[in-house]
């Protein structure tokens, strides 16, 4: 079922719907405009957003007629959406930017010169469909599509099937605990992708008297951000430009690719719950360094934007803001943190298309986590008590070659913790590992895979290493006479270098 306004669980401390008085139609906030709600810094707050499709103009303003033409019944239209349509709140479609804007929430306290940090605790669809649209003049490829004959001169609402807008219909389903957009083809095809919902739109008031601030704009208020990565568990930054912030959001969105290229992403209403924070500037500066712009940040990436109507200059834009970022937040120098954006992070589109670019340079957090710290080395003493040839146990100077911590041991010759030892450079699995030369599964020297040798074999027959050999063969001793003094080191020679594989040293 919809979930429609005050039904279900609210999350947050405070509940704002979207209703004729709590919205705005294609604007956001300015110096002037009245809160509809005030809260202290650190609350949580729940807005219940509306999606414009299904009551734009080229959909006629009508939720109901125009959803059930898609197969959607009366019960599952949202009664915010069905409000606002009716209402008299005034739209041009084609000329006012298309955003339900919910707000604006004044936070107590909040003064220019800090940083709100708007925490998205939770996002939850409220119906279960989607719609993306593809409208004449927008998008990437505005001129090619919608395909077939472009808008009619006299289109209106009451005949909206004139602005030839192609609508495609979403269902959304759960599988394994998982919500997907399901997009069914009128040619028998069919697409299924996962759901990841964001605002596309979260702003603070800009800092004027005077002027109208579309919804579609994007600057130092954040605006029509269009970051995917905004979804739950993410933390956007935004300069506070009046005296309480002014908080609003608009625009959701249930998935959307990087660049929104088709102008629309998965359309579709969302019940979100943010907490809404003032910070000061210490606190701004331990979050965010010397960078002062939106700012987006998840616990695996750190997200820059660039705005300007020419796409290279938004991405440097966004390039110039990260090397700010790493430069005064995590400590490199600005040509170290050039090299290592241009080594390790991520450029991309937020949306593209006629009017302004959207760029985002994406940093990876793990990049900059601090390394685990080695394991202190086992403290070994100076000799091993071994089993000698007679079985008498006897203190010997050196360790069995195959002995632990030797070459062919459990352990590498470094032993843990060190290079190629476990979990380091050459660690499990790497040359060096566990499996040492020589090991299972060694390479021979003509790229063959090759048997181990057992060390101590000169010619395909195994003995014990340091045990009696044939006399006068290298590294051998001459048998034992009858009643002979035995050697006390009976049993523990060790070969040299060359002698393991049964050849005397400097052969």
């Amino acid at each position: 079922m919809a979930l429609q306004p005050g039904r279900g669980k609210i999350e947050g401390k405070h509940y704002l719907p979207s209703t004729p008085e709590t919205v705005t139609w294609g604007e956001l906030p300015n110096a002037l405009t009245r809160p509809v709600l005030s809260v202290d810094s650190g609350a949580a707050v729940t807005f219940d957003t509306v999606s414009p499709e299904g009551i734009l103009g080229d959909q006629g303003r009508d939720p109901d007629a125009f959803l059930a033409d898609l197969g959607v019944p009366a019960s599952e239209v949202l009664a915010d959406a069905r409000a606002i349509a009716a209402s008299g709140l005034p739209h041009r479609f084609g000329v006012d930017a298309p955003h339900i804007v919910t707000g604006p929430v004044l936070i107590r306290g909040a003064q220019p010169g800090d940083v709100l940090r708007v925490d998205v605790l939770s996002l939850h669809p409220r119906a279960r469909y989607g719609i993306i649209s593809s409208r004449h003049g927008a998008g990437l490829l505005a001129g090619e599509f919608p395909e077939g004959s472009p808008p009619e001169p006299d289109a209106d609402a009451r005949h909206w099937q004139r602005f030839r807008t192609v609508t495609t219909f979403c269902a959304v389903e759960r599988r394994r605990g998982r919500l997907f957009g399901s997009l069914t083809s009128t040619s028998g095809g069919r697409a299924r992708f996962p759901l990841a919902p964001f605002l596309g739109v979260m702003a603070v008031a800009v800092d004027s008297t005077t002027e109208v601030i579309p919804s579609t704009s994007v600057g130092l208020h954040g605006g029509a951000l269009d970051c995917r990565d905004l979804g739950t568990g993410a933390r956007l930054y935004l300069p506070v430009q009046v005296a309480g912030a002014l908080f609003a959001v608009g625009d959701p969105h249930y998935a959307v690719g990087d660049g929104k290229i088709g102008a629309t992403a998965l359309e579709g209403p969302l019940r979100a719950t943010l907490r809404l924070t003032a910070l000061r500037e210490a606190a701004a500066r331990a979050a965010l360094g010397a960078l002062r712009e939106p700012f987006v940040e998840t616990d695996t990436v750190w997200v820059t934007v660039g705005l300007d109507a020419d796409l290279t200059e938004a991405i440097r834009r966004a390039t110039r803001s990260a090397v700010l970022f790493l430069q005064s937040r995590v400590g490199l120098e600005r040509a170290e943190a050039l090299a290592y954006l241009s080594a390790a992070a991520d450029i991309g589109v937020c949306r593209i298309g006629p009017g302004a670019q959207t760029a985002f340079c994406r940093i990876h957090r793990a990049d900059f986590t601090e390394p685990t710290a080695a394991k202190p080395r086992l403290h070994r003493p100076p000799f091993a008590r071994i089993v000698g040839a007679a079985g008498v146990e006897e203190a010997a100077g050196v360790q069995d070659v195959a002995g632990e911590g030797d070459v062919g041991g459990v352990q590498d010759v470094a032993g843990e913790g060190d290079v190629a030892g476990e979990g380091d450079v050459g660690g499990e699995g790497d040359v060096g590992g566990v499996a040492d030369v020589g090991g299972e599964g060694d390479v021979g020297g003509d790229g063959s895979e090759r048997a181990p040798e057992p060390v101590g074999v000169a010619d395909g027959s195994a003995q014990p290493v340091g045990g009696e050999r044939p006399a006068g063969e290298p590294g051998g001793v001459e048998p034992q006479q009858a009643g002979a003094p035995r050697s006390p080191r009976a049993g523990t020679t060790r070969p040299g270098p060359a002698d393991r594989r049964g050849r005397p040293p400097g052969r």
